[in-house]
């Protein structure tokens, strides 16, 4: 309960102006402090505390004092001067009383002490009471001081927590201020975004409106190219018919050429087989300049226009005196074709090109040239040194046309390999010339490939894989100069063993499940004159086992022709190594080369006669249409002279 107003304390009433002089009580009296009088105790406080805060220990329905400041001192004064207020109230009557009494009555009379002495008792009494109704209010004080104090020390903690709490909100008001900072600047940033995104969306806008536009060409061109689509899809699907029945059409077609190529194939063996598979071809070598100096000439020697595959040879046959001609003995002869010396490399190859085709076909193809020294063998098979188009021989010729065939059948699904090996066989034994001598391995024998299979090889021999014709080339350059030569009584650079130049040929054709391999052999054989008395031992030795293996050659296609059951390939390394290419369905041909010459009438009659044996065998299914005169003797008028005997 709050104290009451200063308005309605007691106030002490003033004594009448005609009162007389106060006497020593009164000054006694007024010198006395007046008695306070004690406030009514105050109820708690209605101010609401802060949430989560308690009130201190001592102040629990207590009101608690406002903080200390001018506000503060100013309520606290009217509080103080309504309790002097209440004390002065206290004191008043009493002192009003004692000055009633000492003015009151009448002055005792100097002799009157016992009366002055009751006066002095009452007035004593009436001091006491007051002493105790000061002591009491002194008390009253002493407490409210205490209460004081004791507010005094909350109103200092309040102060404290206050204090605290004015901490924690300057800082939150700081971590306001701070946030307040950071969002001006992020509202700062925030406007600058804000004006790049407006000048962005204005661009925008402005890159949408030539979109807009874009897209209305775009609409209209995708509206023009979907009906070129749905036009072009009418014609693709039109197109995938025709597509789908052309490669019908070249399904049957493939299947047609397929078939075509097997059909040429068997009808060009067919041919083959008819003009037979051992053929036999005469080519005489033209005069050398030094023999076209010399006057020698080729009287002895007649091409009939009307044949070219006969060769006529003339010489005067001598009486037994040797003084009188008795004429002109003639000898006939009849081969698949005669080339006489005026014919070229292009033409002569132009006759065998066939059967370089058949070896690529899958057939095992075998080409010698036989005859004496100087007759033109190594000039037909290889060419000669310095080689040009026109004097490439046999061999670089048939190796373009094989790798030209090759590329012409890869569209017909065929693929080819090629390796090719040079060797020869000199005193029966076989040297590699694609090395050099001092490289050679130590023994090079013919093996078979297994024993399941008849093919034979040469185990160590160099095998080079080729793919042009330029790479031939270099190999017969190799071969050229490791071959074995000696100077002989017909030549001065005379060729003294075979050299045997193979081509392996496989071909595949994955898509029909169809694969062949053949050999083409070409055989530049050595000079095969009679031996001479005069003839040294190593020379001897050298021209018997040449001797021995053209005869071997001979009884091995004589045994082939007539299908004897014992064929002597083993009796010579020559005819061993090219077992495989001489019998069965394989195709060989003989160049028999005779030198122009009047002089060389005797070798050129041998190498005739041994060609014209061969010339009548045949192997395979039909014999060969031309197989004519075995060269036999006979008189005729050719430059004077009686009728013989005809041909047989």
């Amino acid at each position: 309960m709050d104290p009451p107003p200063a308005s309605r304390l007691p106030v002490p009433k003033r004594a009448p102006a005609a009162e007389a002089a106060p006497g020593p009580e009164q000054k006694r009296a007024r010198l006395q402090p007046p008695a306070r009088a004690r406030p009514p105790r105050r109820l708690a406080s209605a101010r609401p505390q802060r949430p989560g805060s308690a009130a201190p220990p001592g102040l629990a329905g207590r009101p608690l004092a406002p903080p200390p400041g001018p506000a503060a001192h100013a309520a606290s004064a009217p509080g103080a001067a309504s309790r002097l207020a209440v004390a002065a109230a206290t004191a008043a009557p009493k002192t009003g009383r004692a000055l009633e009494l000492g003015g009151g009555k009448k002055k005792r009379a100097p002799w009157d002490l016992k009366g002055q002495v009751s006066d002095l008792q009452a007035e004593l009494k009436i001091y006491k009471e007051e002493v105790q109704q000061l002591r009491k209010g002194g008390q009253e004080l002493e407490e409210q001081r205490q209460e004081l104090l004791a507010r005094n020390g909350d109103l200092d903690r309040q102060l404290q927590a206050v204090k605290s709490e004015l901490h924690v909100s300057q800082e939150q008001a700081q971590q306001r201020l701070e946030e307040v900072k950071e969002l001006s600047d992020l509202k700062h940033q925030l406007e600058q975004q804000l004006t790049d995104t407006t000048r962005t969306n204005k661009e925008l806008e402005g890159t949408n409106k030539d979109l807009e536009m874009a897209k209305r060409d775009l609409s209209a061109l995708l509206e023009a190219r979907e009906g070129d689509l749905a036009q072009s899809t009418q014609e693709n699907r039109e197109l995938k018919a025709q597509v789908t029945t052309l490669l019908q059409a070249a399904t049957q077609r493939e299947d047609q050429l397929h078939q075509l190529e097997m059909d040429r194939r068997r009808l060009h063996n067919l041919v083959l087989e008819l003009k037979g598979n051992i053929r036999v071809f005469c080519r005489v070598r033209p005069l050398l300049p030094s023999e076209q100096e010399a006057g020698k000439g080729l009287e002895h020697l007649h091409f009939p226009p009307q044949d070219n595959g006969a060769l006529v040879l003339s010489r005067p046959e001598e009486s037994h005196t040797g003084r009188s001609c008795k004429g002109n003995t003639r000898y006939d002869f009849s081969f698949d074709r005669v080339f006489p010396p005026a014919c070229s490399q292009a033409d002569v190859f132009e006759e065998i090109a066939q059967l370089v085709q058949s070896a690529l076909d899958g057939y095992h193809v075998c080409i010698f040239a036989y005859g004496q020294t100087g007759s033109g063998k190594t000039y037909t098979m290889e060419g000669p040194d310095n080689l040009d188009q026109e004097t490439l021989g046999m061999i670089p010729r048939a190796v373009r046309q094989v790798f030209q065939g090759a590329r012409e059948l890869e569209p017909k699904g065929w693929e080819y390999s090629f390796s090719a090996s040079f060797l020869e066989i000199y005193n029966e034994g076989l040297r590699d010339l694609l090395v050099g001598r001092s490289d050679q391995a130590p023994d090079l024998e013919i093996r078979r490939v297994s024993q399941a299979s008849e093919d034979l090889h040469v185990p160590n021999l160099r095998c080079v894989p080729v793919a042009s014709e330029e790479e031939v080339l270099k190999l017969l350059h190799t071969a050229k100069a490791n071959r074995s030569v000696a100077k002989t009584i017909q030549n001065d650079r005379s060729s003294r063993s075979h050299s045997v130049f193979q081509l392996c040929i496989k071909g595949y054709n994955t898509d029909r499940a169809l694969r062949c391999a053949s050999v083409l052999s070409l055989v530049d054989l050595a000079g095969s004159e009679r031996l001479k008395p005069q003839s040294k031992s190593e020379r001897l030795r050298e021209t018997q086992a040449i001797n021995a293996s053209l005869s071997t050659l001979g009884l091995v296609i004589l045994a082939l022709s007539k299908k004897e059951p014992h064929v002597p390939y083993r009796n010579s390394k020559l005819t061993h190594l090219l077992q495989n290419s001489l019998g069965g369905n394989s195709k060989m041909l003989m160049f028999v080369n005779i030198a122009p010459l009047e002089e060389n009438i005797g070798e050129s009659l041998n190498s005739l006669r041994f060609a014209s044996t061969v010339n009548q065998c045949h192997i395979g299914t039909a014999p060969a249409h031309k197989k004519g005169g075995g060269g036999l003797p006979r008189t005729s008028d050719v430059g004077g002279g009686g009728k013989g005997p005809g041909p047989n």
